[in-house]
């Protein structure tokens, strides 16, 4: 006698292969938009701290009347800190000469008989104050110190700085909420078309007396699971990209910062646990709602 076996299915069981491949698959793609991002925004930081105005001293001005300028400058909330420190450097006339006369092969002392260059402080600008009207505030209160020659900077330079860092923001916001609607979208009918093998399996519970609560019960469980193994490997995958790229590309580690990378990790991991979670909460709601002809 021939017999026949039906492998026993179990409530709240559905595809793990194909469900957790999908939702790491949605995962990695809005991961690796997110890694796109934190490294713009990283060098976005870089170019902005880099953005400094030259503040030109008289001549003839001794040593502790630069001094006073300069912890008069580094006092101003609009100069970047670094370590709490002002990020102010001195470049004396002496050494601005050697650096011309470096870079050219040219000594213009000899047929000047002077140095006619300037003591000057490099003052790095704080990002919150490198809008085109609030450096020209800071310029102008500058001047007004007593000591200062003249402040300058390249204002078309910062100027077009701060338009396509603009441009570029509202590019990348967009498409990270484009991204982001498409995988909510793809992960929501994963589960959904998973749920459907399961439709009269929960009917048959309805039938026997079952709760609403206790039939999404074990859903609901799975679900959070499996968006935490999608969640996570995702995350190791993209790991090792990045652990890749930086071998392959100098430098790329200092765009990197370890507390975002944590936290962009982790956001996928609790977005995959989410997403899962109310995906298959509406998916079972809806076939708890049909009637049996829309079942079939």
């Amino acid at each position: 006698m021939e017999q026949k076996t039906r492998k026993k299915r179990k409530l709240g069981s559905y595809p793990f292969v194909s469900v957790t491949f999908s939702i790491t698959l949605a995962l990695f793609v809005i991961g690796l938009f997110g890694l796109m991002a934190l490294h713009a925004n990283k060098l976005t930081k870089l170019i902005q701290e880099n953005i400094e105005i030259q503040v030109f001293l008289n001549k003839q001005i001794g040593t502790g009347e630069i001094t006073r300028i300069n912890k008069t400058i580094g006092s101003k909330s609009y100069v970047l800190k670094e370590d709490n420190q002002p990020k102010i450097r001195l470049v004396t006339k002496e050494q601005a000469a050697e650096q011309f006369i470096s870079d050219t092969g040219e000594d213009f002392t000899e047929f000047l008989g002077e140095n006619p260059l300037r003591d000057v402080l490099l003052v790095n600008i704080d990002p919150v104050y490198q809008a085109t009207d609030s450096l020209k505030m800071v310029k102008a209160e500058l001047e007004r110190m007593g000591g200062v020659y003249e402040v300058a900077y390249v204002e078309s330079l910062v100027e077009s700085i701060n338009d396509n860092l603009t441009k570029i923001g509202i590019i990348l916001l967009g498409f990270f909420i484009i991204l982001l609607v498409v995988v909510v979208i793809l992960i929501n009918n994963t589960i959904k078309l998973a749920l459907f093998s399961q439709r009269f399996l929960i009917r048959s519970m309805q039938l026997v007396g079952a709760t609403s609560s206790f039939i999404r019960r074990p859903f609901l469980s799975r679900s959070v699971l499996y968006g935490f193994i999608a969640g996570t490997i995702s995350s190791l995958l993209l790991f090792g990209i990045l652990y890749y790229a930086n071998l392959r590309i100098e430098d790329l580690s200092q765009l990197q910062d370890s507390q975002s990378l944590t936290i962009l990790f982790g956001a996928l991991v609790v977005l995959g646990m989410l997403v899962g979670y109310f995906s298959t909460f509406r998916a079972v709601r809806k076939y708890l709602k049909m009637s049996l002809d829309e079942l079939y």
